[in-house]
């Protein structure tokens, strides 16, 4: 049985103003009209003997998690949250974990959440040859053939072909390998023993790196067997291993997810599994993989796996242009109309706009940064704020106002609650309206509307089978969400757990910087 782990942490600022905080790429739909976390998930269907995945992603991302997961069917994943993010290498260790403590021994796949590759068969092939040196006791790490010198990636120097496993019987054996990997080249690529990692090189090593035919891009895909990367992480990095394994006795399920102890896996050491343990054991082998893998680290990556135009344009959203080349537009809310470009990133969100030559796409990171700096909100979130609930978006909002759109979910309902510091006006604009306040409750149709005074319990329910819509819209000396105090919820949420932002502390001299 191969086990799926999929790591869904991470922010994605590279691809700023698209990725935020609390959005990340691996939850947009970057390429088509899948998400990249659904897109990872999908590539492996129609391979054999694949259990439900392990998904491990920050506690803050939960509810997008599950919703995608469950809008492309997959029921039996194991969602852990992590209260801190640790590195690749204690994500490894929860999953071995939780795997080797059922009756079987299963092989663990780690996959990256980011990841786009655009042959899906070729894919399969490599992991059909991994699979059957893992289940012999190798740790496969599967290297990118390079195309490039690229300098962005780690590189693996690979060396003398492994021989073929033996022919013994496999417990998790796949009907469909009926020849050894290494004697059939042209159906599985040749394995090979690793020599060394190597950093990111610069521009003339890369290219001896290429040249030489030796060195692989490092794509963070692994497969091993769940007790067999235990027991070398026992000797390597037996810390980690401890820790991880008081966070899981101690932790608890909440809801469809398992959250772990959170003082616990705060004191683990943050490592990746490739300083813990591939950089380390005697029984590392390396898959090549052609399969048109990127890891969309950029919007440069962006534009090179995406559909080109006659003039080599990638064309995303209502854009126009005239006498544009070899350029990237991207537009989310409004229209992008563009004269005499070429070699250039244009990126448009509601509340942002990313200009810059190709060449200077990964300084984006340099503007989040000043942008951090400055507690701007833009970094952390988007307009529409993603809830267990639905979602509510920023129209408005000034120095003691604020305008939302906020969508219910047919069955869904917010957390009985109340604030201290703003009043609220509901208009229902589309769909039912079940409201409590205090210990009334009464229902709301289209057109209808009710006003929530400070400091009054209330509770918005959709009792009916369409989404449910309203304007809100806020007013008091305060707005920020922190400003709550719940009641009850029936997604487990205490008064500031998963609240997305409170107001910045710096803001827009013009315009108030929405709270979310």
């Amino acid at each position: 049985m191969i086990v799926p782990v999929i790591l869904a942490g991470g922010s994605g600022t590279r691809l700023w103003p698209l990725s935020r905080r609390l959005y990340p790429k691996q939850l947009i739909n970057l390429v088509d009209t899948k998400t990249m976390l659904q897109s990872t998930l999908l590539r492996l269907d129609n391979f054999p003997d694949v259990a439900g995945p392990v998904i491990i992603c920050n506690e803050t991302h939960r509810f997008m998690v599950a919703e995608q997961i469950r809008e492309i069917g997959i029921p039996s994943a194991l969602i852990i949250l992590e209260p801190v993010g640790r590195n690749t290498a204690p994500a490894v260790a929860l999953a071995a974990l939780r795997a080797v403590s059922a009756e079987e021994d299963p092989i663990l796949l780690v996959l990256p959440a980011d990841h786009f590759i655009a042959n899906p068969t070729i894919f399969h092939s490599a992991l059909k040859a991994g699979l059957r040196f893992a289940e012999q006791g190798r740790l496969i790490t599967f290297g990118i053939v390079p195309n490039a010198p690229e300098t962005g990636y780690g590189y693996i120097r690979t060396g003398a072909p492994i021989s073929c496993p033996s022919e013994q019987p496999m417990k998790n054996r796949i009907n469909s390998i009926n020849q050894c990997p290494s004697n059939s080249p042209s159906v599985f690529p040749v394995v090979s023993t690793i020599e060394e990692f190597v950093e990111k090189p610069d521009r003339k090593t890369a290219e001896r790196y290429v040249a030489s035919g030796n060195y692989f891009w490092n794509s963070g895909i692994f497969m091993f067997q769940a007790s067999r990367v235990l027991t070398e992480m026992k000797i390597h990095v037996p810390d980690i291993v401890t820790a991880c394994q008081t966070a899981l006795s101690k932790g608890k399920k909440d809801l469809d997810f398992f959250r772990l102890d959170p003082s616990s896996f705060s004191a683990c050491p943050s490592d990746s599994i490739d300083y813990a343990i591939m950089e380390k054991t005697g029984n590392g082998a390396m898959v090549p993989l052609d399969a048109g893998w990127n890891d969309l680290g950029s919007w440069e990556a962006l534009w090179q796996v995406g559909r080109k135009d006659a003039q080599d344009n990638v064309l995303k959203g209502d854009v126009v242009i005239e006498d544009v080349k070899n350029s990237y537009l991207h537009g989310t809310d409004r229209l992008i109309a563009a004269v005499g470009l070429e070699n250039h990133i244009v990126v448009e969100t509601s509340d942002a706009i990313l200009i810059s030559p190709r060449e200077r796409v990964q300084d984006v990171k340099r503007l989040v940064d000043q942008l951090t700096k400055q507690d701007r909100i833009e970094t952390l979130s988007h307009r529409k704020d993603y809830r267990p609930w639905g979602c509510n978006e920023s129209i408005d909002a000034a120095e003691r106002f604020q305008v939302k759109r906020v969508t219910v979910k047919p069955g869904a309902k917010i957390s009985l609650q109340k604030h201290f510091h703003r009043a609220e006006h509901w208009i229902v604009v589309k769909g039912t309206a079940r409201v409590t306040k205090d210990s009334e409750q009464f229902i709301l149709r289209e057109d209808q509307s009710t006003y929530i005074p400070v400091g009054t319990s209330h509770r918005l329910e959709n009792p009916g089978k369409i989404p449910l819509e309203l304007i809100e819209v806020r007013s008091g000396s305060y707005l920020g969400e922190d400003d709550i105090v719940r009641m009850d919820d029936v997604y487990g949420r205490s008064d500031n757990q998963d609240l997305q932002t409170k107001t910045p502390k710096k803001q827009n001299k013009k315009k108030t910087i929405r709270p979310t």
